[in-house]
């Protein structure tokens, strides 16, 4: 009978991203959340995509913690990779045209409201998915 090989638990770099990405997931929840209930009607896009990007950190953490499942690891590439865009987008659409951003968003300005720390996780989340990439592709395909 043989048994199964044990799974490497998260460490390093790897535990601090998701640290980072949960404490961005509760932010970006709390923020759209006061902001959809409070004011809703006066800026219904940007109060959306908060909640969007509330939405992607929450995802990105489950997958970068179960990340080595083949499923999460896709997940968490698909999640910061969506970040990533998101935030170039958002960020590059509140400088040319800031009328569109007068409500700040989580991705506004390239995340100036949060230390430009949404402009920089998704690089160190993506680079860690590729370090990882061996390790979760030979993982279970649950």
């Amino acid at each position: 009978m043989s048994q199964p090989v044990p799974r490497r638990r998260m460490s390093g770099i790897g535990r601090v991203l998701v640290v980072v990405y949960a404490i961005m997931a509760l932010a970006a929840t709390g923020r759209s959340f006061v902001q959809i209930v409070r004011e809703f009607d006066e800026a219904p896009v940007a109060y959306t995509l908060s909640a969007v990007a509330a939405v992607v950190y929450i995802v990105a953490t489950l997958a970068l913690v179960f990340a080595g499942r083949t499923i999460w690891y896709r997940i968490a590439w698909a999640a910061i990779g969506f970040e990533l865009v998101g935030v170039l987008v958002v960020g590059t659409l509140s400088l040319l045209d800031p009328a569109l951003f007068q409500h700040p968003t989580v991705w506004s300005l390239y995340g100036i409201g949060y230390l430009f720390i949404p402009l920089i996780l998704p690089f160190f989340g993506l680079w860690w998915l590729w370090t990882h990439r061996i390790a979760a592709l030979a993982g279970s395909p649950r």
